[in-house]
């Protein structure tokens, strides 16, 4: 990893994170989001075989991550950026042309392999490009700005999603969404990589293509290194564990709030407006990674309390007025998977950059199955608030380990960047 303190070109730093943010945001601005269990439901499925499609894409995200981040080591990764959405918007088409269980299935599977294909070669892309040019300490901000363009995407999916079907039904919801995918493959063909001429498959016009390290990887070897950088540098093991506990608890309560907001005893229409209030605070939290870089390790552990304890509090307050501490707990939560994923990527020295972020994306799909499955126990004997509270309390033990694993870091001060955590 080369880090220098030279000012860094801001025209293709620039030219990087516009691309970034316009993929972030095409990606995720899929009409769908809001209405494919009605969808499922509509088209005559059960609950129980609603429930096995989510296990179905679950499973597939799992299996095919840490292969699809050696594939990003291997060949290009922007190629499997413009790969990704089509991938995904194909499942997309298949849901709304052939409506049916085995359709949707498919569909799953084949959206699983989309997430793939883009976790690790996305963050493995802008940390090598942004480093290639003296600014690796602006990743933190250009990948949480990232997130909530992503965010943004989301929420006009939410605004849009209702009068779309109303006006063309389901067809033209999914159409929508296929156009956005297209949209978003498009775009990836303008991301910049300066990678080995036989590894770049899609190259954008005036972009050389060349390995600066000579070291490029084939697909089997570049899942050896990274499963080996991963198992033997202690501080990138802890790093990748980190990105798994902080995100996937929260990642996996978000899917509940639904149910939250319900018991408060609002009405049904009430629900969104309630969640809008923590789709909010998981925009600003993306936004404030330049202020939580300057933390250090004490500051990041009173960040994980102080939103697992606003968490815990707005979850057990019965009442709407509680969505808006959850929408502030979620601002931290973001902000502290931001700050986790940036310290990750600056303590990969290896090659094989993606392979090791995807593996961090593994772990956080087993963490996010575990949390579905303490949650369900949970919630049927206690309720939604008590689920929410006592999945906070981990966050508590992760604080403790981070201000703990303070030596690790010592030993290591000369791989660190002013700015990351840590």
């Amino acid at each position: 990893m080369t880090l220098t303190s030279v000012r860094p070109p801001d025209r293709p730093v620039r030219r990087l994170a516009a691309t970034l943010y316009g993929y972030a945001f095409l990606s995720e601005l899929v009409l769908l989001y809001p209405v494919y269990a009605l969808l499922f439901s509509d088209t005559g499925l059960t609950v129980w075989q609603i429930s096995t499609l989510f296990v179905i894409w679950s499973t597939s995200s799992i299996l095919l991550e840490v292969p699809s981040g050696a594939l990003a080591d291997a060949v290009s990764r922007r190629l499997l950026l413009c790969l990704a959405p089509l991938v995904t918007g194909a499942g997309f088409a298949l849901w709304v042309l052939a409506p049916s269980y085995p359709a949707f299935a498919l569909g799953f599977l084949l959206w699983g392999a989309g997430g793939a294909l883009a976790s690790g070669a996305l963050e493995a892309l802008v940390f090598d490009e942004l480093d290639r040019h003296g600014a690796a300490g602006r990743y933190a901000r250009t990948i949480g700005r990232a997130k909530t363009a992503g965010t943004v995407g989301v929420l006009l999916s939410i605004v849009l999603a209702g009068p779309v079907l109303a006006v063309g039904d389901y067809l033209a919801v999914g159409v929508a969404s296929v156009l956005a995918c297209l949209a978003a493959a498009a775009v990836a063909t303008r991301f910049p990589e300066h990678r080995h001429p036989a590894t770049a498959a899609v190259a954008a016009p005036g972009d050389s293509h060349t390995d600066d390290d000579g070291d490029d990887l084939g697909w089997w070897a570049s899942l050896r290194a990274g499963l080996a950088e991963a198992h033997t540098d202690r501080a990138v093991r802890a790093a990748v564990l980190l990105v798994a506990a902080v995100s996937g608890i929260w990642g996996a309560l978000d899917e509940y709030t639904p149910l939250l907001a319900r018991d408060t005893g609002v009405t049904e229409p009430t629900v969104p407006l309630l969640l809008l209030l923590t789709w909010v605070g998981v925009s600003v939290g993306g936004l404030l990674a330049p202020a939580g870089e300057r933390w250090g390790r004490p500051g990041y552990a009173v960040l994980l309390v102080l939103s697992a304890a606003i968490l815990a509090a707005g979850a057990l307050l019965d009442h709407p007025a509680g969505f808006a501490l959850i929408g502030v707990a979620f601002c931290g939560f973001q902000l502290a998977t931001v700050l986790a994923d940036a310290r990750l990527q600056t303590r990969i020295t290896g090659t094989s950059r993606a392979t090791v972020t995807s593996l961090a994306g593994m772990a956080t799909d087993v963490t996010v199955i575990a949390v579905y499955a303490a949650y369900g126990l949970l919630a049927t004997g206690a309720g939604n608030g008590v689920a929410f509270a006592v999945a906070a309390v981990p966050y508590l033990l992760v604080a403790l380990l981070v201000v703990t694993g303070a030596g690790t870091d010592a030993r290591r001060t000369t791989r660190q960047t002013a700015g990351h955590v840590g």
